[in-house]
Order: structure tokens, then sequence, then C-alpha cells
């Protein structure tokens, strides 16, 4: 009885190992605009093998391989994100990305059928490419006096999981960093104008970085000699609507005079003027006329 038992359990063990096997998840980075592949570990397919890859916490199917019907297919999953960008290849059934998208990032699986069940998972996320921080003075810092120079580098950031940093040679002076943000980073920095070390402000994600390097005799000049330099900047052209009681034509003549304005109202008054002293003369005209006539009428009654 004792022996059956252990041939039951014996048994049983190897039932779970011949039928299921599963590795643990493998991480993978890459750039977007990369391709990435994603190994199913066969050597070739056999042909009882049957080769499954999903995408997502969903699941979904994105491709399949049945060797036994010869079936390869592919499908452009969800919301239709990997159209015409998946490949897999026919002898060991592993899974090609081309041209990545930041939107390929997630959860991967790849289940593989045959003699045994095997299952591999895969993370995989694609990193947006960065840009180059700028490095700037900055005359608005109340630290700076003298003999110092305030620097600020900068950087706009839409990508995530990324450290914007200044190095002092290659020592790490200061960093800030942030995930899944879309923001404005900025870092300060105060440095003497006689300092001959090298300084730099570094961007970086975990594969990839930009680093732009600080010209202490280019930037660290007083504020005021920046700000003397500064060619003038023309103010925009106002859009709004003049007040009707204000309207003014403006002109401007050659090099040397100065501009004039006609005022409507002053030009409305003039005109009102002549308009009232028309009146008056006609008025006046009608006056005599009619004094005229008065006395006519006296004169023709006296002689009667």
């Amino acid at each position: 009885m004792f022996h059956t038992f252990a041939f039951f359990c014996l048994y049983c063990c190897c039932l779970v190992g011949v039928f299921v096997d599963s590795d643990p998840v493998k991480s993978v980075s890459v750039m977007e605009g990369d391709s990435v592949t994603l190994d199913s570990t066969v050597t070739e397919i056999q042909e009882e093998d049957t080769i499954t890859w999903r995408f997502g916490h969903q699941k979904t199917e994105i491709a399949k391989i049945d060797k036994d019907i010869e079936m390869f297919s592919t499908s452009d999953g969800p919301d239709g994100r990997f159209r015409d960008r998946l490949k897999l290849d026919p002898q060991t059934g592993s899974l090609t990305i081309t041209n990545t998208r930041t939107t390929d990032s997630g959860e991967y699986e790849v289940t593989i059928r045959g003699k045994r069940v095997t299952t591999i998972r895969f993370t995989v996320t694609v990193y947006a490419h960065l840009p180059v921080p700028v490095i700037s003075r900055d005359c608005s810092s109340s630290s700076s006096s003298s003999s110092s120079c305030s620097l600020v580098c900068s950087s706009v950031v839409n990508v995530s999981h990324v450290t914007l940093s200044w190095y002092k040679g290659i020592s790490v002076l200061s960093s800030i960093s942030v995930c899944d943000l879309s923001i404005s980073l900025s870092l300060p920095l105060e440095v003497e104008y006689q300092d001959k070390n090298p300084y730099s402000c570094v961007l970086n994600n975990p594969i990839s970085n930009q680093t732009t390097h600080l010209d202490i005799n280019t930037l660290c000049h007083t504020c005021e000699e920046s700000t003397s330099h500064q060619e003038p900047t023309s103010q925009p052209e106002s859009t709004s609507q003049p007040d009707s009681t204000q309207l003014c034509h403006c002109h401007t003549y050659a090099e040397g005079h100065a501009p004039f304005c006609d005022s409507v109202e002053a030009v409305l008054r003039l005109v009102v003027t002549a308009l009232m002293g028309v009146a008056s003369a006609a008025a006046a005209v009608l006056l005599v006329n009619d004094v005229r006539a008065s006395r006519g009428k006296t004169e023709k009654t006296e002689e009667i």
C-alpha cells in the first residue's frame, strides 16, 4: 500500500513538471522607434507545437503559430496599435515589434504548447527620445554676488522616468527625478566666476541620456552686461478695438518729423461750425428780405 501511494505522488509530480512550466517575468527596455524581439526560447518549432502571444492585462491575442496546420498569423491588437508592426520568426516563434511606440509598453505573454506547456512573461518599456537640457544664467536669483554666478538647467519633459542632474566632473551635485509626468524640470547651480572645474547638466532615463556642458566664460558674465547687450524687443501690435470717442488716424512723416493725428471729433466740430455759419447767413438774408417787404407795404399804404 505504501509503495502504491508513493508511486501515485511521484506520478502527480511528474505530471506537474511535464505539463506546466513558467519562467520569471523578463524586463525588456527599448528606445522609441527601434525594434525589439521577445524570445520564445524555442530552438525549433515541432510539428505538434502551438505558440500564442498575448498582450496587456486583458491578455489580448496578437500572434499565433500552429505548426500542425501551418498557421502563422498576427493581429493589429487593441485599438489597432500593432498594425503592420508584428513579425513572427517561423523557426522559433519569437515575436518582433518594429518601429516601437510608447503605447507598446506593457505586459506580454507567450504560451508554447507541445509535449509540455511553457509560459513566458515579459514587461516591455518603450522610452521616448530625450530633449537636450538647456543651461541659462539666472539673473533673478538673489544669491548672486560679484564673485559668483547663478545658473539654472531646465528641460521641458514629455516623457516618463527621467532624472535631471548637475555634475561636477563625474560627481553628482544635485538631481531631480520624475515618473509618468509631463512637466518642465529645472535645477539651479551656484558657481564661482573663477571656477575651472568642468560642469555639465544631464537628462537621462534608464537607457539613454542627453548632456549639455557648461561654458562659464560665456554664461557667467554679469547680468548688467547681459542686459546691455540685448537687442530691444519690439512690442506686439495691439489688437484691441479703439474707443469711438478717441478714434485717431495716425500718419508718420519722413525721418525728423513728428507724427500727427487728425481727430475725427475735431473734423466733426469744424463741419458743424461751418454748417452753423451757413445757417446764420441764410437767416440774415431772410431777415433782410422780410424787412424790405415790410417797408414796401408801408409805403403803399401811405400813398393811398
